[in-house]
């Protein structure tokens, strides 16, 4: 019999667990466009709560709570400052050019995280016409293309102080937030009180099936309602997919240090590849590689297939794996086993 797949691919790949399935099934539920779901209102209650603000809202993807966090905070014609590989900007399909008609603008970056300095010298004069009036800045904790690196909270403090100086509207997207603060043992208060939104995802790390969620002030959340139902992200019975945040955030939140450890194990078995030029440093649950020149990241990809492992070429030379809660300690002997039989 073949041993199954090992995806490696991204943490959203998870299966709801037995025991999520069975807080699934026993949901209360009600019409969450009418504000009538019970289940929902509770996920949404508590992580506003959580999180030190007034409301939050339910969203299908993190890509939607991101664009209509966008959206709110911006008018058409305003300029986004973010770092070049954030999702808002890479992985959302152009959603803030086509769905707010906002221009980007990148500053540099260290594996993801920017400076105040640097987000200060973006900023555009806005008494110049003819330059694009900056409105918001993005933060994304933990950086995906960043290997996973976390952000430090004073740092992103001078960034909110940068901000209220010039005007400017700061969210996180926090779609690996719980990640982070399992590191660092920052705090939900900490990071709500820095941002005018943020955005919660937990069908990555914490294992849901589905759903993000938008977290504000109530006048801010009250406009993001409007857009979700535009967008298409009004959602009725939602109560089940809420009940699977709920059962996440009760029961899968201490355990990612588990992913982080298997993370690191995989980061040791790539450095002893003679064919792997770097590594970059495993802090969270995202181990990226660069493979030395000669070496494809398709082929590197497809040779792992072959070996039953699943990851993703995400550049020339670049391969990314995620550890999540589907790939346990038993998984990841079997792919440190394939890397080294592997080496040249």
């Amino acid at each position: 019999m073949t041993a199954p797949h090992i995806d490696l691919r991204s943490d959203t790949v998870t299966r709801p667990t037995p025991a999520m399935r069975e807080a699934m099934l026993r949901a209360e539920v009600g019409d969450d466009v009418f504000g009538e779901d019970p289940t929902v209102n509770a996920l949404e209650e508590r992580l506003a709560a959580m999180f030190g603000h007034e409301a939050a809202v339910l969203c299908p993807s993190g890509t939607m709570t991101n664009q209509i966090a966008i959206n709110v905070h911006t008018r058409p014609g305003d300029e986004v400052i973010c770092e070049e590989g954030a999702h808002v900007y890479r992985y959302e399909g152009g959603g803030m050019m086509a769905t707010s008609g906002c221009s980007v603008k990148h500053v540099p970056a260290d594996r993801g995280r920017f400076t105040a300095e640097a987000v200060i010298e973006a900023v555009n004069d806005r008494s110049a016409a003819y330059l694009a009036n900056s409105r918001m800045v993005v933060v994304e904790n933990t950086a995906n293309r960043g290997g996973g690196a976390i952000w430090d909270v004073a740092a992103v403090r001078r960034i909110r102080e940068a901000c209220d100086a010039h005007d400017l509207r700061l969210h996180l997207d926090g779609a690996r937030l719980f990640n982070a603060m399992a590191v660092d043992g920052s705090t939900a208060t900490q990071w709500g009180a820095l941002f005018e939104s943020i955005s919660i995802c937990l069908s990555k790390g914490l294992g849901a099936p589905a759903g993000s969620v938008l977290i504000g002030p109530a006048p801010f959340i009250h406009q993001a309602r409007r857009v979700r139902k535009r967008l298409g992200g009004g959602m009725r019975q939602a109560g089940i997919l809420a009940a699977a945040g709920l059962h996440a955030l009760e029961h899968h939140v201490a355990r990612l240090t588990d992913d982080h450890l298997r993370a690191r194990r995989l980061g040791d078995a790539l450095h002893a590849m003679p064919q792997v030029e770097e590594v970059m440093p495993v802090v969270t649950n995202i181990v990226i590689h660069t493979l030395r020149e000669g070496h494809s990241a398709a082929d590197h990809v497809a040779a792992l297939a072959r070996e039953g492992i699943r990851c993703l070429a995400i550049g020339p030379r670049q391969v990314r794996m995620v550890t999540h809660l589907d790939v346990d300690d038993a998984a990841i002997d079997r792919v440190v086993d394939r890397l080294r039989s592997m080496a040249d």
